[in-house]
C-alpha cells in the first residue's frame, strides 16, 4: 500500500513499519476472532526511527493536565493538543487522520468510513505515575460534539522498559463484575512500539491494575498514545443508550480470608480501593442530583404548561409548536427518570455491595 500520507515525498510506509501493510488481512482474522472482544496486538507498528522520534519528543508530565474526574490532581496527565509538543507529533496528527492510514485500519479491523476526532476527545499523551490504576471500564459511546458513534480504540505504548509484575499491563475482560477467578482476562503489557486496537462496544471492558514500580525504577512512567475513531453509524445490535465511561471498581483480591492479619501493604490497598469506590459514589451520587433537579425542572415547566392549557381565554390559542415542546417535555422526563432509576439500581447494588463487603471486614466485632 504505497499512499502518499502528509509530505509529497512520503509514503505510509515512511511512517507505519511495512510488515504491517503486508499483513494486513492477517491481522484482519486475527481481529475479528479474538477474545474476550474484537482486539488486535500488532509488535513493531511505526518504524523504528519514527517510534524513537516520537519516545524522545513525549511532554514533561504537567499537573494543570492531571486533573481526574473527581477534579483533583492525580497521577495520570493527558494532553489532547499533540500538535503542540513538536514535530514528531504534529507528524502523528497528520498520519492518523489521513485517508491512507483510516483505510489500513479500516482494512485490519473490518469497520468502513472511520472518522478521525480533530478534538482528540480523551486521546493524545496519556502518562500514568506510580501509584496509579485504572479500573475496568467501557468507554463513553457517542462523541460529545459530533454526535458520531464511538467504533474503535487505538493505543500505541512508548515505554522501552516495563514488566507486568509492575502493574500498568492492559487488561482486557470478559465480564469485571464477575471475581478474577470466573472473570476471562487478557493481558497485553505496554512496550514501546506494540500498537492495540480494539472495537468500542458496550463489552469492552478494559483497564489495568496500580503501576507499583521497585525501587530503581520509580523514575519510569506508562506512556502511551490513544487515539479513537468513530462513524455516522453502526450495527443496530451494537447500539446502546447514550453513556459516559462506565467504571466496575477493583474486586477485593480473593485471597483476603476472615482472620487473616494484614500487612501494612495489604491494608494500604484496602485503603485505596476504599478511597476510590467513595469518589465513583460522589460523582454517581452528584450524577443523580443534577437528574433529579432536571426532573424536578421539568415537572414545574409541564404544570406551568397544563395551567395555561386549561385557561378557557388562551385554551385555543395553543399552536403546533407548543405541543410540541410539551411533547419534548415530557420526553426529557421520562429518560431522565429512566436514567436516574439505571443510577440507583448500580448505586444500591453494585457499586456499594463491595463497598459493604470492605466495611464488614475492617469493622466487624
Amino acid at each position: 500500500m504505497e499512499v502518499i500520507v502528509t509530505d509529497p515525498d512520503l509514503t505510509l510506509s515512511h511512517w507505519v513499519n511495512p510488515h504491517v501493510l503486508r499483513e494486513a488481512g492477517k491481522l484482519a482474522h486475527k481481529f475479528t476472532q479474538a477474545e474476550p472482544f474484537r482486539h488486535i496486538v500488532i509488535d513493531d507498528f511505526l518504524t523504528d526511527d519514527y517510534c524513537q522520534r516520537l519516545i524522545n519528543e513525549f511532554p514533561d508530565f504537567d499537573e494543570k493536565l492531571a486533573i481526574n474526574e473527581d477534579g483533583v490532581v492525580g497521577a495520570k496527565a493527558v494532553r489532547e493538543q499533540i500538535r503542540k509538543i513538536g514535530p514528531a507529533y504534529r507528524s502523528l496528527d497528520e498520519l492518523s487522520k489521513s485517508a491512507a492510514f483510516r483505510e489500513l485500519i479500516g482494512e485490519i479491523t473490518s469497520i468502513s468510513k472511520l472518522r478521525h476526532d480533530p478534538y482528540y476527545f480523551g486521546g493524545g499523551t496519556h502518562e500514568n505515575r506510580d501509584g496509579q490504576s485504572l479500573d475496568a471500564h467501557v468507554d463513553f459511546n457517542y462523541h460529545p460534539v459530533t454526535r458520531q458513534h464511538r467504533r474503535l480504540n487505538l493505543i500505541l505504548y512508548l515505554n522501552p522498559d516495563w514488566k507486568d509484575s509492575w502493574g500498568g499491563s492492559l487488561q482486557f475482560h470478559r465480564d469485571p463484575y464477575l471475581p478474577p477467578s470466573q472473570d476471562e482476562i487478557k493481558l497485553v503489557t505496554p512496550l514501546a512500539n506494540r500498537c492495540v486496537i480494539f472495537e468500542t462496544t458496550e463489552r469492552s471492558w478494559h483497564g489495568f491494575k496500580r503501576i507499583c514500580l521497585p525501587e530503581g525504577k520509580k523514575q519510569l512512567s506508562r506512556k502511551s498514545f490513544a487515539l479513537y475513531y468513530y462513524t455516522h453509524t453502526r450495527p443496530s445490535e451494537e447500539i446502546g443508550p447514550k453513556h459516559s465511561t462506565i467504571y466496575v471498581p477493583e474486586h477485593l483480591p480473593e485471597w483476603y480470608t476472615a482472620g487473616m492479619t494484614l500487612e501494612a501493604g495489604e491494608l494500604q490497598h484496602i485503603r485505596n480501593l476504599i478511597t476510590s469506590r467513595n469518589q465513583h459514589l460522589k460523582r454517581l451520587y452528584e450524577n443523580i442530583m443534577q437528574l433529579n433537579a432536571q426532573i424536578h425542572d421539568f415537572h414545574y415547566r409541564l404544570e406551568s404548561t397544563a395551567d395555561v392549557e386549561q385557561s378557557p381565554a388562551v385554551q385555543n390559542d395553543i399552536d403546533d409548536d407548543q405541543e410540541v415542546n410539551i411533547k419534548r417535555l415530557l420526553v426529557q422526563l421520562t429518560s431522565a427518570q429512566r436514567r436516574v432509576s439505571e443510577l440507583e439500581a448500580s448505586t444500591s447494588w453494585r457499586i456499594t455491595a463491595f463497598l459493604r463487603v470492605i466495611k464488614r471486614t475492617l469493622f466487624r466485632t
